[in-house]
This record gives C-alpha cells, structure tokens and sequence, in this order.
C-alpha cells in the first residue's frame, strides 16, 4: 500500500528538501504540499492524505492549531510534527491534541521515512526513551490548573486496577518488555491492557496516556503510583 503524504511547512526549501527525500521511496506518495496551517483542512478533504508532516511554527494559523483541527475530525489523518526543538511547549500541546510524534528538521533523511511508515501502520513514533524525555520536560513545567488534575483523575478512574497500573508505567516512558516483567505479564497481555487504555479513555497513542498521567499527579521522582 502507498502511503498518501501531506507536507505542511511555510519555508519552501524545507518543502523541496522533504519532497527529495520522501520521494525516492516506493511507498510513499507526496500527494500534497501547504505554505500555512489554514490550508490544511481543505486539503486534508481534497487529498484524503494517510499522513501529515506538520511543521509547528507557521505565520497565520500554526501547526498546533491546524493539528488540534484536524484531529478532532473523524477519519483523520496521523500527523507527525516537525520541529526544530526537541520538546517544548507547542509540541507537547500538539502531543495531546494526538499527533502520532515528532521528528526534528535535521532528522536524518532513513529516520524521517521510518516515522511515516511507523505512523501509517498505526505504531508509536517515540520510543519509550524519548517518551521518557518527553515526561522530563513536562515535569519541570508548572502541571496546569487543578481542574486539570481533577478531570485526569477522573478519567483514570475508569481504568481497572491493572489497567491503571499499565497506564503509569507507560507515563515513565516503560517499553512493553519492562512493563510485562515489571507487573509479570505477557507481552501480549499488556498490549492488550495498553489497547483497553486507549479505547476506554479515547486516546489516539502512548503519548497521550502518559501525558495524561502525568496530569493525574501519578508519577513522582520515585517512579511510584501517587
């Protein structure tokens, strides 16, 4: 299957770049390029692209904003983030509006192409030591309002008790490996305890669980359930 692409970057040479690079591959089609974030609803229903590479910062309407836009739709796109820094604000923003990920602009060229095929089969682009990086970030941010932290408690109050505990190891940024010899289960157990998570919270990845934990107040420096 050829996965349908739309590049999303207000520098045209960044545009060029992707285009040279994505285009060599057999599976990839570039179906689509915009300037600005305000082109990419009408575009995204024109081209019914599988992928988005969405740069974050733009004049008009920014990544963030385009990405919350088309995430709240149904049959969306996946959108994978370009940035040039590793986790600041606007792309942990666009990680809970349900980008699949990030790549950074200077991303070698086999890494990019692995992330849109990673993301078109429906599997995590960050790994879970950049998962781990990610949570670093946020906890040395301020966590947001209480309210906030009600409604992320709220939420995980749905969860089973195992399920529960699968969410805060996946928020440390565990892989399924060190979750399922961490609370002895499976492997295959805990993808399935991990698919639960998301369907019973209407999350679209990882990230998200983890963010949400995160806003939970269940991680501390100890690495224990709050």
């Amino acid at each position: 299957m050829t996965i349908r692409l739309l590049v999303v970057d207000d520098d045209p040479l960044v545009r060029a770049g992707l285009a040279f690079m994505l285009g060599g591959s057999d599976d990839l089609e570039i179906v689509g390029e915009a300037s600005d974030g305000s082109q990419v609803e009408e575009l995204a229903d024109r081209l019914r692209p599988d992928v988005v590479l969405m740069d974050i910062r733009m004049p008009v309407v920014d990544g963030l904003s385009a990405t919350e836009t088309l995430r709240g739709r149904p049959d969306a796109p996946e959108v994978i983030v370009l940035t040039t820094f590793h986790a600041d604000e606007q792309v942990v923003r666009a990680l809970r509006a349900g980008a699949a990920g990030f790549v950074l602009k200077d991303t070698a060229p086999a890494e990019i192409v692995a992330a849109v095929r990673r993301v078109a089969a429906g599997e995590p682009v960050l790994s879970p030591a950049v998962t781990r990086q990610l949570m670093h970030q946020v906890a040395g941010a301020p966590e947001g309002s209480g309210d906030r932290a009600a409604r992320a408690r709220a939420r995980i109050g749905q969860l089973a008790e195992r399920e529960r505990e699968v969410a805060v190891a996946v928020g440390r940024g565990q892989s399924n490996a060190e979750i399922s010899a961490a609370l002895f289960l499976s492997v295959p157990t805990v993808k399935t305890h991990v698919s639960r998570v998301l369907a019973k919270l209407g999350l679209n990845n990882r990230v998200q669980i983890a963010l949400l934990v995160h806003d939970a107040g269940l991680l501390d420096e100890d690495g224990d359930i709050g």
